[in-house]
């Protein structure tokens, strides 16, 4: 909206303004986003709604519990004990030479990460409805927040992990590579991936509820393609060929080669796995924006 300079203006509070010095609009009424549109700027502007709802989900997560934050560390030391139990004691699978619970941890610990952004980032819509019909924030706000307390529920785990490894490396059980240096992005790479596969099952789920139930399942089904509770050195042919395509392989199996000397490192791999992540958040941001117009008269 731009005020005319041939004729007396009014601003927001009634006062004339002239055209040699207009009045600064409190409203610009612009042309709305294309669905690729990227809204940085209003995010940034929005910084404290995004560390309100950071920290809602933080406290949502241990309120009304007699344990409280020690959840952040039961959960993935539970899943590990009953996956020693149940892949190493029982099922005897190799673990590449590392102790069978730092193993299982790792993977448990890594895998939580991606698969709490991917399923909480799945029902945005859906679990925020109510928040979205009210008032106007830039909607990528909220799956954004979701990674972001899931990073920080990441972090406090991996104290845990971080605590179990210094252990086994003092009795030399195992010896980190350079390639721990790749875990900043290797963090980042899941972080899109379950971030963009979330947007695009977002989507979905407005109109077809049923999804988030086969989300649920897909998630475990998923975990079992990924080198999660084995190596993918125990693979060969064409299972391994197979695996190699899943951009979470390259992934988990760099996590293992840095912090616990066992895994394959690839470039071409993370290549892949980085050109995946891009796509897939491309793709998701697309479906997400153009859902938002529209979804709450379908939800």
């Amino acid at each position: 909206m731009t005020p005319s300079t041939t004729e007396p203006l009014i601003s927001s509070t009634g006062k004339l303004g002239t055209a040699s010095h207009p009045k600064v609009w409190d409203l610009t009424i612009e042309p709305q986003a294309g669905f690729l549109h990227l809204p940085l700027r209003e995010i940034w502007e929005y910084r404290d709604l995004l560390v309100l709802l950071v920290a809602r989900d933080i406290l949502a997560f241990y309120k009304q519990t007699i344990l409280g934050p020690i959840w952040f560390f039961l959960q993935p030391l539970l899943t590990t004990i009953v996956f020693y139990v149940v892949f190493s004691r029982i099922a005897g699978l190799s673990t590449d030479g590392v102790p069978a619970i730092l193993f299982y941890l790792t993977g448990v610990t890594f895998w939580g990460y991606f698969s709490e952004c991917f399923i909480k980032t799945s029902e945005t819509f859906v679990s925020n409805s109510q928040l979205f019909g009210k008032v106007y924030f830039p909607r990528l706000i909220v799956p954004l927040s979701i990674v972001a307390s899931s990073l920080v529920r990441f972090s406090i785990q991996l104290v845990l992990l971080f605590v179990v490894w210094a252990y086994f490396f003092s009795i030399s059980a195992v010896q980190p590579q350079w390639t721990i240096l790749w875990a900043p992005y290797l963090i980042s790479l899941m972080a899109a991936i379950g971030l963009g596969i979330g947007l695009l099952f977002s989507a979905t789920t407005t109109k077809y509820r049923d999804l988030r139930f086969l989300i649920q399942f897909g998630v475990q089904l998923l975990m079992y393609a990924t080198p999660v509770i084995y190596p993918l050195s125990m693979t060969s042919g064409k299972l391994r060929e197979w695996m190699s395509w899943n951009p979470l392989a390259p992934i988990f199996e760099t996590f293992r080669h840095g912090l616990l000397g066992a895994g394959m490192f690839s470039v071409s791999g993370l290549l892949w796995s980085s050109g995946f992540a891009i796509f897939v958040c491309g793709m998701g941001i697309l479906a997400y924006n153009r859902t938002e117009r529209t979804f709450i008269d379908t939800i």
